[in-house]
């Protein structure tokens, strides 16, 4: 896969690395973050990619990762799933979040660099996952680069907290 590189030994950080650098292809929208997701196994192959919004601006990154990878895949054991935002444990565009396809594919760790801020849900993907057995992972040494990437969902909720603000 492009955005990982060569398969090898790398460190969780070099493959959030690269999830971030995926995340940079996402469409820009308004109403949803750039992310990118690479699902690794566990001799450090990836086994597939994903980004925010390649063909609909409801897909979401590791939606798309998994999606890859067929219907009613199963993860061998030692996958796992890197995301540059905590997988999202709530949705109105789809029936499933990506933490339940996660679950469902039986990834047994997840490794992210951000946790969702609620600018449109509480975000809890970190807690179900951990509560469905998976090892969760966070560099949170890391965010600050994701942030970056969605600096334009930030400066809305700012703008936003500025416009409450003022007197009507």
């Amino acid at each position: 896969m492009s955005a990982a590189g060569p398969p090898g030994p790398r460190t969780d950080r070099e493959w959030l690395q690269a999830t971030i650098t995926l995340s940079r292809r996402s469409p820009p929208s308004r109403t949803a973050f750039s992310v990118g997701a690479l699902v690794v196994d566990a001799a450090g192959e990836v086994l597939a990619e994903g980004y925010s919004r390649p063909h609909d601006p409801h897909d979401h990154a590791e939606e798309i990762a998994l999606a890859a990878l067929g219907q009613g895949w199963r993860a061998p054991p030692g996958t796992t799933v890197y995301s540059s935002l905590e997988p999202c444990s709530a949705r109105a565009s789809r029936p499933r979040t990506c933490t339940d396809l996660i679950l469902a594919a039986h990834v047994g760790r997840v490794v992210f660099a951000w946790r969702e801020p609620s600018i449109f849900v509480d975000g809890r993907g970190a807690e179900l996952l951990r509560a469905g057995g998976v090892e969760v992972v966070e560099l949170p040494e890391l965010a600050g680069q994701v942030r970056e990437v969605n600096r334009h969902l930030l400066a809305r909720v700012t703008e936003s907290i500025r416009d409450e603000g003022r007197p009507g």
